[in-house]
């Protein structure tokens, strides 16, 4: 593990890196798309901007609502200490920030849902890369399996000798093929299918994830995570199950064009 670098006597947090990194692909992607789609290609720019300024202060608002109980000292201090951000916040704040700036462009449309549901496949399968290599606590539990492994000197390091699953490199697996298929149907299927199954994908998968990772059970024998988990996928079939309700499942494929 290592979560920090040292560079010209600079330590860079590795963990951010690759932050960087997955909003940087997240750009590439949307670049391309909009290309496709024959929009200006620099409001990839914006869209990176948006999501990642809504991101950033979704995912800490969360963090301190649901932390709200265990924080000490003042909120202006809590507010900007640097440290805690959780996925499902950043999630909600960069989708408020992105569909902003589609209404401030007035290109709140099915098409632009699509295009941002593969590069939120993409980001976050590079995202689980950074908690993978920064040893940040988001790990699995205990196990002896070949595929186990010990984070001694990570962010949030295991006992010596213990190994655990490492469930961020399932994530980032998972979310790569997921991001890939999403792609790929890009403009074979009707405009609001990917991002329908893109809530369904990413639901189901961290849905299971959370049955061997170090989550408290909150209610039912289900996580937190989980139970978000669950109303993505229930949406995610609502919205593919009202497009086929109403024109029949051949509505689900592209218009011949």
């Amino acid at each position: 593990m290592k979560p920090e670098v040292q560079l010209l006597g600079i330590s860079i947090k590795t963990f951010g890196v690759t932050f960087a990194l997955g909003f940087l692909a997240c750009g590439a992607v949307v670049a391309r798309r909009l290309r496709e789609m024959d929009r200006p290609v620099d409001w990839a720019y914006e869209i990176t901007f948006a999501a990642l300024l809504g991101g950033v202060v979704g995912a800490r608002v969360y963090y301190l609502i649901e932390n709200a109980s265990t924080l000490h000292g003042s909120i202006v201090g809590n507010v900007f200490s640097g440290s805690g951000l959780v996925w499902y916040g950043g999630a909600i704040g960069g989708a408020i920030g992105v569909i902003g700036w589609m209404r401030w462009r007035g290109v709140l449309e099915l098409r632009m849902l699509d295009m941002c549901a593969t590069a939120l496949a993409l980001g976050y399968a590079i995202g689980r890369i950074g908690c993978q290599v920064s040893g940040d606590g988001d790990y699995g539990v205990r196990s002896t399996l070949p595929t186990s492994m010990g984070y001694p000197h990570g962010t949030v390091p295991t006992p010596p000798g213990v190994t655990v699953l490492p469930t961020p490199i399932y994530e980032t697996v998972a979310m790569c093929l997921l991001a890939y298929g999403l792609w790929r149907l890009r403009d074979r299927v009707r405009p609001g299918v990917i991002f329908a199954l893109y809530l369904l994908g990413s639901g189901f998968e961290r849905f299971l994830v959370e049955f061997i990772r170090r989550n408290n059970e909150v209610a039912v024998g289900l996580t937190t995570p989980q139970l978000e988990s669950l109303a993505l996928v229930l949406i995610g079939l609502a919205w593919l199950w009202l497009i086929a309700r109403r024109d029949g499942f051949a509505a689900l494929r592209a218009a011949p064009a």
